[in-house]
């Protein structure tokens, strides 16, 4: 006999709470990545500011990760690697970008970055539940075939 313990789901619907915890974190990254849209002249200036090489390059991934891996995210398509490449992002930008702990500012932008990558790291492991594309993919092959 074993001491695991076991769970039991006791309602028999799906559960909205993922889809709506997906949709609050891609929400800072779509918002994000407009607003770099909308100023790229400052964004790439900011990046070059770092000392950064290729900051033009920079702002493409940067555009790309938080637009696109943000509206993705908010589907929740192919969401573990999403949320994977979101939350290495969110780290990397942590340290390269707010890394002067003196300044309170940084400091908690640093550790909302950090945050956002441990709850990036929740979906990962669990998954982007049942409100998503990727729950409805298995269904929609299975139809095709």
């Amino acid at each position: 006999m074993t001491n695991a313990i076991k769970t039991t789901n006791t309602t028999s619907s799906p559960s909205i709470t993922p889809a709506f915890g997906r949709l609050l974190m891609a929400a800072i990254f779509i918002l994000s990545g407009i607003g770099k849209v909308a100023a790229p002249a400052a964004t790439i200036g900011y990046i070059a500011s770092t000392g950064l090489p290729f900051a033009t390059l920079g702002f493409a991934a940067a555009v790309a990760v938080e637009l696109g891996g943000g509206i993705l995210l908010a589907v929740g398509y192919q969401t573990r690697l999403v949320a994977t490449v979101m939350a290495l992002f969110s780290i990397v930008t942590a340290l390269i970008f707010h890394h002067a702990f003196g300044d309170q500012n940084q400091m908690i932008h640093f550790l909302k970055n950090v945050a956002i990558a441990g709850g990036l790291l929740q979906v990962v492991a669990f998954g982007a539940g049942a409100f998503s594309i990727d729950a409805r993919a298995p269904k929609l092959n299975a139809q095709a075939a």
